[in-house]
């Protein structure tokens, strides 16, 4: 069978990084790359360079990966589905909602594949973390936590922190739970003198009654990605840079003091941060892009999914806006 024939749409820093990815899939060709700034860094190498998403389709693709600003998502998804694309848009899937029904009215209309770049579902700690919540390790879960923050980065100009990265945790928080979130509770603020918001508080409430926060923004001068999901058992604990996955277990008090027993709450058991395999997240995600053209399974973020992430999204921000708990609508969509 010949080799599948992909094409990156964009050279920031995702883009780069799914270059030099496609370089190397097995069972895939990178016959060339676009972007309207050309490729100054030399990123490209020796992959054919475009500056249009006509001469790019006209390389013949299979298969395609959209790494352009969000407010470009919908009119470069909508000429590649129209072309017989299949494509991944990195997150958030659009700029709004309507734009987001549109390339899911698109691509299912042309029957092609069509997801969604959240890289962090193949992170290999959140992959063991769900593993083990699904073998009912934590029993009940009670609550989800998320924690992502660090320094801004200049690449992001077209929307706020709670759709460039919060729209990770929502994601992660509903896949490992398992449950929409059907309300949410924000605050943001504007620090850096942006039109976009640059930090956020968001407290998130599941249909089976899981209580979520999450913290985000682009202020703090260290890096931070963890996720915690605590339950009857214990918490899991996944650091998504270094792809550790600690339990904490609940212990038992030893005490025969009934008392202190009763104001101590839970008690410090076992800790263990376990050895798991550590693929990089991004070649997971390509390899499962890879697999969903080829009919071999969909082991992706599909763009309804994607659809759901934005909807939570625009609900914290008119959360924050007004000033109260909003409810978040349970539109089912296609695929």
């Amino acid at each position: 069978m010949s080799a599948l024939r992909a094409g990156i749409l964009g050279l920031g820093q995702m883009g780069r990084n799914h270059v030099r990815v496609y370089r190397e899939l097995d069972g895939v060709d990178l016959v060339a790359v676009c972007d309207v700034a050309a490729d100054p860094d030399g990123v490209a190498s020796d992959v054919p360079v475009v500056q249009s998403v006509e001469e790019l389709i006209a390389f013949g693709l299979d298969m395609c990966v959209v790494a352009v600003p969000t407010a470009s998502h919908v009119g470069v998804g909508l000429q590649l589905a129209q072309a017989g694309v299949h494509a991944m848009i990195e997150k958030p899937l659009a700029h709004d909602l309507v734009s987001a029904d549109q390339l899911i009215a698109g691509f299912d209309k042309a029957g092609l594949i069509g997801c969604v770049g959240h890289v962090e579902r193949y992170n290999p700690a959140i992959r063991a973390m769900r593993d083990r919540m699904a073998q009912g390790q934590l029993g009940s879960v009670f609550q989800i936590s998320t924690r992502r923050q660090g320094p801004f980065v200049g690449r992001v100009q077209d929307v706020g922190v709670v759709k460039d990265l919060g729209t990770h945790d929502i994601d992660l928080a509903m896949w490992l739970v398992g449950e929409p979130i059907t309300a949410v509770s924000a605050r943001t603020a504007h620090r850096m003198g942006r039109e976009h918001e640059d930090l956020a508080a968001i407290t998130s409430r599941f249909g089976d009654g899981v209580v979520g926060n999450h913290l985000v923004n682009w202020i703090s001068p260290f890096k931070e990605r963890l996720t915690y999901v605590t339950g009857e058992n214990g918490c899991l604990v996944a650091d998504t840079i270094t792809a550790d996955l600690t339990y904490w277990a609940n212990g038992e008090s030893s005490s025969d003091w009934a008392a202190l027993r009763h104001t101590r709450g839970m008690q410090e058991g076992d800790v263990i941060r376990y050895a798991i395999p550590k693929p990089e997240p991004i070649v997971a995600e390509a390899e499962a892009f890879r697999e969903a053209v080829l009919g071999n399974g969909a082991d992706i973020v599909t763009l309804a999914e994607g659809r759901t992430v934005l909807e939570v999204a625009e609900a914290c921000l008119r959360s924050a806006e007004l000033g109260m708990t909003v409810d978040v609508p349970q539109t089912t969509v296609g695929n």
